[in-house]
């Protein structure tokens, strides 16, 4: 930085053929610019300038030298002035990773009305369950619904996910309506393997916080084919609403234990820095945000089975 601040003093000499001139236009003392072309001139090892009591001139190095500053400050200047305008125009590939049920069932719909309102931009979509490193991988924005534990990443939350626990008619009829969360101990449940204690769900009721232990003979890294294997009368399982909310409503699947709250998850757009921040991932987060709200649709079934 030293340098190029050197260069620049350089270019004022030359151009005002003064080292008065130069440090009265920089606001600097003329000891500074002295300072600064000595180095210059140390570092290269040969003379720049001519200098005279009266004038300043360029010796032959000197022209050459000139001409590639005034060229490097240039592409310097140009270089800054590209960075700014990215930084407030959203532009280029938009890498994002999402969960593969959230993807399917909700970004469909979302990611076009983004690209309409922001054509220069291009998404690239990677749809995974498992964890992702956001920095390793090269990812833009990771979309992620769970509990967050501590990290040095920023997230911002979006959305609220409730889980429901729910099981077809065709399984309550066989096996009865359990009636608190200790019945679910004896009965078949589908766990999802990606959480940290698959096996152990937890509920808040009249009871107070209640931990239950659950086995069964099925369990996926996937909401979707956890709801499939549901839907065919398999078993119990614990799913948000943004997977199950439509089967809810239509009755294919049943809600149960309603007053006791398994409690919710959220959905979080987590991305490596607030620093900095480019106008296509911060442009990205703020409409997602804005789209989904405080009130999502997927939650409207839920409400109505309350």
């Amino acid at each position: 930085m030293d340098r190029i601040s050197n260069m620049q003093h350089f270019i004022e000499v030359v151009k005002n053929e003064s080292f008065t001139a130069a440090a009265e236009k920089l606001n600097l003392s003329r000891a500074q610019i002295s300072k600064s072309i000595m180095r210059l001139e140390q570092n290269l090892g040969t003379r720049l300038l001519n200098r005279t009591t009266r004038r300043v001139s360029l010796t032959d190095i000197g022209k050459i030298y000139f001409q590639r500053c005034q060229a490097i400050l240039e592409d310097i200047e140009e270089m800054e002035g590209i960075a700014s305008e990215q930084a407030e125009k959203p532009s280029g590939v938009l890498k994002i990773s999402a969960p593969t049920s959230f993807g399917i069932l909700h970004l469909q719909k979302v990611l076009p009305e983004y690209l309409k309102r922001y054509p220069d931009v291009r998404i690239s979509l990677s749809l995974t369950d498992r964890l992702v490193d956001i920095v390793e991988e090269g990812i833009d924005v990771v979309l992620r619904i769970s509990k967050l534990s501590d990290s040095s990443l920023i997230a911002r939350k979006i959305a609220l996910c409730n889980l429901i626990l729910c099981a077809s008619p065709e399984f309550l009829k066989q096996y009865g309506t359990p009636e608190t969360p200790q019945d679910l101990a004896a009965l078949p449940c589908l766990t999802y393997s990606n959480n940290p204690n698959p096996h152990r769900w937890q509920f808040s009721g009249p009871q107070g916080e209640v931990n239950i232990k659950v086995s069964g003979p099925f369990a996926a890294d996937n909401g979707d084919i956890l709801k499939s294997i549901a839907l065919a009368g398999m078993g119990i399982s614990l799913l948000p609403d943004f997977i199950v909310g439509p089967e809810i409503c239509s009755g294919r699947l049943k809600a149960i234990l309603p007053d006791y709250s398994p409690g919710g998850i959220s959905m979080y757009a987590i991305f490596p820095s607030r620093r900095y921040l480019s106008a296509k991932v911060r442009t990205f987060v703020d409409f997602i945000s804005d789209y989904y709200g405080d009130n999502p649709d997927w939650n409207d079934c839920h409400q109505k089975s309350r």
